[in-house]
């Protein structure tokens, strides 16, 4: 397999700028999710590293070798990568076998050798036995998974997927996802994901890169994106997290910061060389609040919005604060009830500080 080396890459259409300073290093077999937005760029990304679009600045190599400068463009067919669509780009006239096949055919693969490979991908992704069907006989899940055997026969070191689960109702979006993670276990391929969906990419990458605006603003792993957003962008659009304002952060010197919250001292989690702050931003999701029910213990003054059920939970969106201005979200054990207007009180069981910069100091 092959890794993926994207160095300082631009991309513009005329005069929007579409990708500024790309750089991403993506190791032989990884697992890689591009999240962002639609209109952020990844698509333009995958293009580029496809070799569908040509690119301004910066450099792609793949495997070692230099596919893509301003200067030097390799020719898709020849980067040995294969793109999963979203609508799989399956022939309907032809059999599982026969798509599967096409492309070694024109690639001007023997017979024999065609064939052997068919056999071989497609009984690594189950489907030997649906080899002569057509395309319409197949279910979502196995249109997609020919279209990845597809990939696998040109014996492709990379494998693109754009989007592939958009189409596809929510049952078999889960279904898929564990289609994909086995095959990626399977074949060892370097994958590289282009979602909308934070689920999904949580999901199924080793890494996420976290793109807004044609920029990557963070490239972790998925739980260091949830527990450790690196900006208030990435804080915002990961697990449904808020980003509300603390005072008089001081750091306690064991990765952790005491401040207040809304009047309340609360412990939070930092980044190691983390300075105090007069005022700063941190990180909060659902899970993170808890609803108190003694009247005597001291917490955030709050009341209640709107409810919802959530089966296991009882979501509960939330005015906190004095003047009733710091929009929040709870998550309530099922058995549960709460009204609109019911006035609450609320405890920080966990947070982070959001690394900034800009932000002024204290000594």
């Amino acid at each position: 397999m092959a890794g993926i080396e994207i160095d300082g890459l631009d991309k513009s259409f005329g005069q929007t700028r579409v990708l500024r300073e790309v750089s991403l290093s993506i190791a032989a077999g990884e697992f890689v999710s591009i999240l962002g937005p639609s209109g952020c760029g990844k698509t333009t990304l995958l293009r580029c590293l496809a070799g569908f679009e040509r690119i301004d600045a910066g450099r792609i190599g793949v495997g070692g070798r230099i596919v893509s400068t301003p200067e030097s463009h390799l020719p898709p067919e020849r980067r040995g990568i294969g793109v999963v669509f979203q609508n799989y780009a399956l022939w309907p006239h032809m059999s599982v076998a026969q798509n599967v096949a096409y492309g070694l055919k024109i690639a001007g693969i023997p017979r024999s050798e065609r064939d052997a490979r068919v056999a071989r991908v497609l009984e690594l992704v189950e489907l030997g036995a649906l080899a002569q069907r057509r395309p319409a006989d197949l279910s979502g899940g196995q249109r997609q998974r020919v279209a990845l055997a597809r990939c696998l026969a040109m014996e492709s070191r990379v494998v693109l997927l754009d989007e592939p689960l958009a189409n596809l109702d929510v049952h078999l979006r889960s279904a898929l996802e564990e289609e994909f993670a086995a095959f990626h276990a399977r074949s060892g391929a370097t994958m590289f994901y282009i979602t909308h969906d934070q689920a999904e990419a949580l999901a199924l990458a080793d890494r996420v890169a976290v793109m807004d605006r044609g920029r990557i603003i963070q490239f972790d792993r998925p739980e260091a994106l949830f527990r450790q957003p690196a900006t208030e962008t990435v804080a915002g659009f990961i697990g449904e997290g808020r980003v509300i304002e603390a005072e008089d952060i001081r750091p306690l010197g064991d990765g952790h910061a005491s401040a207040f919250l809304l009047g309340q001292p609360v412990r939070l989690r930092c980044a190691p060389g983390q300075r105090g702050q007069s005022r700063g931003k941190i990180s909060v999701h659902p899970g993170d609040l808890q609803l108190l029910t003694d009247d005597h213990q001291p917490g955030i003054e709050a009341h209640v919005t709107r409810a919802t059920y959530r089966g296991a939970y009882l979501r509960a969106e939330l005015a906190a604060g004095p003047s009733a201005s710091v929009p929040l979200s709870l998550n309530v054990a099922a058995p549960a009830s709460l009204d609109r207007g019911q006035r609450v009180r609320i405890a920080l069981r966990d947070g982070w500080v959001i690394p900034d910069p800009a932000t002024p100091c204290s000594p």
